[in-house]
């Protein structure tokens, strides 16, 4: 829950009417002021991510189980806040089947000079050190008889729709959900049949088995 510090806020707002020639303000404004920003800043916070006006979304919600990994990795600081592109650590998703871990050297390019004193790059360093790679666990899996692959997705969302590369989270939100607002990733979406299904027939998707199932 977020807190405020109501004392704290008074002072500023009564040095900023100062700086206005006003000596005062009512206590009833500030205070009004004050829960204003409080319960606006969480709503702007949680906006949510906006659908790409070409695609109808499958409807569908999961809570899925927590998977612990290595490393708690934050995609909201990455995503959200540093506005990194899902496809520069996920690279394979554009061109394979699979969207891809980005490789230890890839983090290391950044953090062998940021952030090098947060316990998070430390682990990352000590595996870079050794020579390993922090040992992810998969979040998003399907059974091994659904053929889903990413590149014809993203083909079909964002290159052959000239939609902008740069807001590709848009496109990977809808099976993965508002990323840019978890740490590591949570499952989020059911990604069953049906929910397959729904896409593709509003998408106009194939509709032949044999397409996701080999």
């Amino acid at each position: 829950m977020r807190l405020i510090n109501l004392a704290k806020c008074q002072r500023s707002f009564k040095h900023f009417g100062s700086l206005l020639g006003q000596s005062r303000l009512n206590t009833r404004v500030l205070l009004g002021i004050c829960f204003t920003v409080f319960l606006w800043m969480p709503l702007q916070a949680s906006a949510e991510l906006p659908v790409p006006s070409h695609i109808s979304p499958p409807v569908g919600d999961h809570e899925g189980e927590d998977v612990p990994q290595p490393i708690e990795f934050p995609h909201n600081r990455h995503v959200k806040d540093m506005k990194i592109n899902c496809m520069y650590c996920h690279t394979y998703a554009r061109r394979s089947k699979v969207a891809g871990i980005p490789p230890t050297s890839k983090c290391m390019g950044c953090h062998k000079m940021i952030a090098t004193d947060k316990p998070r790059i430390q682990k990352l360093t000590e595996y870079w050190e050794k020579g390993q790679s922090p040992r992810w666990k998969k979040v998003h899996d399907v059974p091994d008889y659904v053929h889903f692959t990413h590149e014809k997705h993203i083909r079909r969302f964002v290159f052959d729709a000239d939609f902008p590369v740069e807001d590709v989270q848009q496109v990977c939100g809808l099976c993965h959900g508002e990323i840019r607002e978890m740490t590591v990733a949570h499952k989020v979406k059911p990604l069953t049949m049906g929910f397959c299904r729904r896409c593709h027939e509003a998408n106009g998707g194939p509709g032949d088995c044999w397409k996701c199932h080999k």
